[in-house]
């Protein structure tokens, strides 16, 4: 006897105790069925692949205060070391100082919420 067959007649004796007598035939697709579930991978189940969702650009606001403070930081740089760049506007200043880089990230706090 097969897999299919046993599992055919332990599905009719199931449907049966249940009350819901099925036919051969009707056991038999429903072993098929549950045969072919547990050879499917969960992942293999689609057809087509998941497109990938679009990133959304992210719109980064600046406080007149940061900026304010930014500008400041970056102006007393310039003037006192010869290589001062901005990496990110209003955020990260990038200093180069005895063979050595140095990063300077200015980051605002939010306010603690109550």
């Amino acid at each position: 006897m097969d897999k299919l067959e046993k599992l055919a007649k332990r599905i009719m004796k199931e449907c049966e105790q249940d009350g819901e007598p099925v036919t051969l035939e009707e056991a038999f697709e429903m072993a098929k069925m549950e045969m072919g579930a547990k050879e499917v991978s969960v992942g293999a189940r689609g057809a087509e692949p998941i497109p990938e969702k679009e990133k959304k650009t992210r719109n980064v606001k600046t406080s007149n205060e940061k900026a304010f403070i930014f500008q400041k930081i970056l102006k007393n740089l310039s003037e006192n070391f010869e290589n001062v760049t901005v990496l990110k506007e209003n955020k990260l200043i990038e200093v180069k100082y005895g063979g050595k880089v140095l990063k300077i990230d200015l980051v605002e706090q939010r306010p603690p919420k109550n």
